[in-house]
């Protein structure tokens, strides 16, 4: 029985998008902390093992995932035009960096049930990289 608990406080705390953002705002989804880290040339090339199912524009067509466009400040399971997964429907979180850190450390402890085959990055400065890059490629820009 104090197994159990203890997995489901580890799951609660550590593994649930709520312990990332319970209550995520504007600020805190244009906090550049961990990208401010970044290099971009680098995220770049990370970028490059998650464009065979991510685009970074909306008027790209959607791939096996979403498209990013946007990406930071948006509800998770927004996207339109996306059949997410039960796990993104239900989740009630913003894309933050903090929350996107823990996604890309550990996809499915970050959020058990979603559909992304991805099994992570390990390094935390891979993470740092592809966020200063994902910052600078997924604004919308006015032509």
């Amino acid at each position: 029985m104090k197994s159990i608990l203890k997995a489901a406080v580890f799951l609660t705390l550590v593994c649930t998008p709520t312990a990332f953002s319970v209550s995520a705002s504007a600020a805190d989804a244009a906090d550049t902390t961990l990208s401010a880290a970044g290099d971009t040339v680098k995220g770049k090339r990370l970028f490059n093992r998650c464009r065979a199912c991510h685009n970074l524009t909306a008027t790209a067509r959607t791939r096996i995932g979403p498209n990013l466009d946007n990406l930071f400040g948006r509800m998770s399971g927004a996207a339109e035009g996306f059949k997410y997964s039960k796990a993104l429907q239900e989740a009630d979180f913003v894309w933050t960096e903090k929350a996107l850190d823990g996604w890309l450390a550990q996809p499915r402890k970050f959020l058990p049930g979603n559909k992304m085959a991805f099994a992570g990055l390990r390094k935390e400065q891979d993470r740092k990289d592809l966020l200063a890059y994902l910052r600078e490629a997924t604004v919308e820009t006015s032509d």
